[in-house]
């Protein structure tokens, strides 16, 4: 299966499986991946190059490279997705946004990665530089909707193209209807599956799904997740996904916030737990948000393969 932390990868066996994320959702086995983010120094690009050989070991079903607040990261994002494609196993995910990109523009980024042999990309609307939460501002030569970014990508070559979801609702939604409303406009667009904002309650996911079925659309999500393994974590989660951390592991944390092994013990099994909740569930993988660091991830990633390689087998316990 992909990602059994027993395999280790060859480049000829990269080569013999589906370079399509559709594809690979497609086989029905769960998909184990990773997303890193661009460094801005030199000894943060050597450390995440290490982390990167680090966890290529594991052969994750693909990984992905953030943009970065505004795309103020877009070069070295770029520059490490081509890496990815030219010079490892891996199947890597390019993020694009709209933010501060004419069309033009646009064209020009999606034909870079593609000669680079990039065939999968995550396509966002993206956040106004400086403030995440600030007023959207569309490049007068632009795009102004994520939708019509899966357009332009799927118009301009062979891509597999997938978009964010959000489980709790986007910050810029008024509803969660509303946000519905923008997911399901971008299936319709032409997306071939969704990778959710981070979430630490499997409810939040369930029902997301359950809300996108109801409306009649049947594409897979699939579910991102981070460990607390600090204290500080959780407030760090807040910034980034907008959502409130749920007030119910807020208080189990609080009992440990003074004593960092009982934090990191405690964020790891209840990372492990709604993994195998989601998984159980019928999530098609599991997306782990790395911070371009490989202890962490290592150890939840083969936790949760190893849960899930005796099911596929048919032989659970």
């Amino acid at each position: 299966m992909f990602g059994s932390p027993s395999h280790t990868e060859t480049a000829h066996d990269a080569a013999q499986r589906p370079r399509h994320i559709s594809d690979l959702l497609k086989t029905g086995e769960p998909t184990f991946s990773f997303e890193f983010f661009p460094p801005k120094t030199a000894e943060g690009q050597q450390k995440l190059w290490q982390v990167i050989r680090e966890l290529e070991a594991l052969s994750p079903s693909f990984v992905s490279v953030t943009y970065g607040a505004g795309g103020g990261t877009r070069d070295h994002t770029v520059e490490i997705t081509e890496r990815l494609a030219t010079d490892t196993t891996l199947l890597p995910v390019a993020h694009t946004t709209a933010v501060n990109h004419s069309v033009a523009e646009l064209r020009h980024l999606i034909g870079r990665f593609a000669d680079a042999g990039v065939s999968n990309m995550l396509a966002l609307r993206g956040d106004p530089p400086g403030d995440p939460l600030g007023e959207w501002v569309k490049h007068p030569e632009g795009l102004e909707y994520a939708s019509e970014l899966v357009e332009l990508i799927k118009q301009s070559g062979d891509f597999s193209v997938g978009v964010a979801a959000f489980p709790f609702k986007h910050p810029r939604s008024a509803s969660v209807e509303e946000d519905v409303d923008f997911l399901i406009h971008k299936f319709d667009s032409g997306a071939d599956f969704a990778i959710t904002q981070m979430f630490f309650d499997a409810e939040d996911y369930l029902r997301l799904r359950d809300r996108v079925a109801a409306r009649g659309r049947d594409v897979p999500i699939i579910p991102e997740l981070m460990p607390v393994v600090k204290y500080s974590t959780i407030e760090m989660s807040e910034k980034l996904s907008g959502a409130p951390f749920p007030a119910h592991l807020a208080e189990e944390f609080e009992k440990v916030k003074d004593d960092p092994k009982a934090v990191r013990e405690l964020g790891m099994d209840q990372a492990q737990r709604l993994c195998e909740r989601l998984l159980d569930e019928g999530a098609p993988g599991i997306h782990f948000i790395t911070f371009n660091q490989a202890t962490a991830t290592r150890e939840l990633y083969e936790r949760v393969a190893g849960y899930r390689v005796p099911a596929m087998a048919g032989a659970r316990p």
